[in-house]
């Protein structure tokens, strides 16, 4: 299990199985600490490159992800990889498209679908999920 994140660190939010993932927003300066080995960014374009590996989906900003299916396998993926890597989950801001993928997460994890949003405001930031639409892409993520 991964263990390189602290839980109480600025952004990480431990998954019910135990896991640990970071949610932050590209715009912000990168945190001190431990960097990722692994980072699904979420961007409307392509974002500037990083020192570690790093994987881009297309989302424009307020809404949902341009492809689904590979938004879905990228999640797994990551969580797959959340077992023996530091891995982080980012967009601009860091709430809405970084809170939904952490949803959504979420739910891959367990958490029914109902109550993925308030786990991850409670867990991550109470800001996360900004639309209505990213609220509805959680209720009927699988």
């Amino acid at each position: 299990m991964n263990t390189t994140w602290e839980p109480a660190a600025e952004g990480v939010m431990q998954l019910p199985s135990g896991l640990l993932v970071r949610g932050r927003g590209l715009r912000k300066p990168l945190s001190p600490g431990p960097r990722p080995e692994f980072a699904l960014h979420l961007r409307g374009r392509r974002p500037a490159p990083v020192d570690w590996e790093s994987r881009w989906l297309r989302w424009p900003d307020f809404w949902l992800p341009s492809d689904r299916a590979g938004f879905a396998n990228a999640l797994r993926g990551l969580l797959a990889r959340a077992e023996n890597e530091r891995v982080e989950v980012a967009c601009g801001g860091g709430f809405g498209r970084t809170g939904t993928a952490l949803a959504c997460l979420a739910v891959l994890d367990g958490v029914p679908n109902a109550d993925a949003v308030a786990y991850v405001r409670k867990h991550y930031a109470h800001r996360a999920v900004e639309t209505p639409w990213q609220r509805r892409f959680v209720a009927t993520f699988a």
